[in-house]
């Protein structure tokens, strides 16, 4: 799973600028969402600053279950390795969150050692319940398929530079098994107990293993 080419690469903005340009013309349903927007913009009802406002916010929401669920592994030893737990997973997620998840959840534990990544190589499986909807990146065939061929070039790409003692671990979601990656915890945050916010400094794309936390 862990293979390097050599070629050029392209930028983190680049890399999703490609995968949004792929999807093609918008469907009928899409038209239609975007016909709305652009009538409540013209009418004055909302402008396009509080609606761009309103998207960056329900998009940070969107992964605020796991950053809770990172956070309180930071601190709390027993609770991570419950999470960690295969056979617990599930439960420690009712639990706590009190979302009851609709297949088996796994969580990966990158360490200095093991580094785990995410993806979904026959469709675009993701854990919603948990990080929301999966960046268009995810979902693009390019990804898919490089991650697993060229994990370590795909994941310069994103910014990404890992150790050569690394081992890259490449995890495939299915529709019966979802994961997620337990960042390592930022030097920055060693000394932060809060949990909100140690949570505000979990991205995204840290929970799909695609980058580091600094």
């Amino acid at each position: 799973h862990d293979h390097d080419h050599d070629h050029e690469h392209e930028a983190r903005t680049v890399v999703e600028q490609t995968s949004t340009n792929r999807e093609g013309p918008p469907q009928p349903g899409e038209r239609f969402c975007l016909a709305l927007v652009r009538l409540a913009i013209a009418r004055g009802v909302i402008s396009e600053a509080q609606l761009a406002a309103k998207v960056e916010e329900l998009a940070q929401l969107s992964f605020q279950p796991a950053q809770r669920l990172v956070a309180r592994a930071w601190i709390d030893d027993e609770f991570r390795a419950r999470l960690l737990d295969e056979r617990q997973a599930n439960a420690v997620v009712r639990e706590f969150l009190g979302i009851e998840l609709t297949c088996k959840f796994v969580v990966c534990e990158s360490t200095e050692c093991v580094h785990p990544v995410v993806c979904c190589t026959l469709c675009s499986c993701f854990p919603t319940q948990l990080l929301g909807r999966p960046p268009v990146w995810y979902k693009e065939a390019s990804y898919r398929s490089r991650i697993v061929r060229e994990t370590r070039t795909v994941l310069r790409e994103f910014g990404t530079e890992l150790a050569s003692g690394v081992r890259v671990r490449v995890v495939d979601s299915t529709a019966e098994c979802r994961y997620m990656v337990l960042p390592r915890r930022p030097a920055r945050a060693i000394d932060v107990h809060d949990e909100s916010q140690l949570a505000a400094m979990v991205t995204r794309d840290s929970l799909i293993g695609v980058s580091l936390l600094e």
